[in-house]
C-alpha cells in the first residue's frame, strides 16, 4: 500500500468555501478514478488559519501515479477547478490570500 497526506493551511474565513470545493469537486473526481480517502481533518491554528489535511490510500505508488494522471487528464474536472479559482478571484489570489501553504507528502509506515 501507498499512503499520501495532502496538507493545506487555509485562512479561517475561506474554510467553508474550501471544504465545499473539496466535497463537491475534488473528492468525487478522486474517487471516480480509484483513490481511496482514509479521512480528512482540520485543526484551528488559533492565528486566523486552519490546518486541513487528508490521508489517501492507494494499492501502490505506481497506482497513485496512474490515478493522479487520470485526474489531471479529466478535462471536465480541470475546467471545474479553473472555474472555481475564477469564481474566487483567480488562482494567484486564492493561493496568495486564502490558501497559504500546500504540501503533498508520501507517508511511511513505522510498522514492520
Amino acid at each position: 500500500m501507498f499512503y499520501r497526506r495532502k496538507f493545506y493551511t487555509v485562512k479561517s474565513d475561506f474554510v467553508e468555501e474550501f471544504n465545499a470545493h473539496f466535497n463537491n469537486t475534488n473528492l468525487p473526481n478522486q474517487l471516480k478514478h480509484g483513490a481511496r480517502l482514509v479521512g480528512r481533518w482540520m485543526r484551528d491554528n488559533k492565528d486566523n488559519t486552519v490546518e486541513i489535511f487528508a490521508i489517501w490510500e492507494y494499492d501502490s505508488y505506481e497506482k497513485y501515479v496512474e490515478i493522479e494522471t487520470n485526474v489531471k487528464n479529466d478535462k471536465a474536472h480541470v475546467q471545474r477547478i479553473k472555474d472555481w479559482y475564477e469564481n474566487n478571484g483567480g488562482r494567484e489570489q486564492v493561493l496568495s490570500k486564502y490558501i497559504l501553504e500546500v504540501k503533498n507528502e508520501a507517508l511511511e509506515s513505522t510498522l514492520k
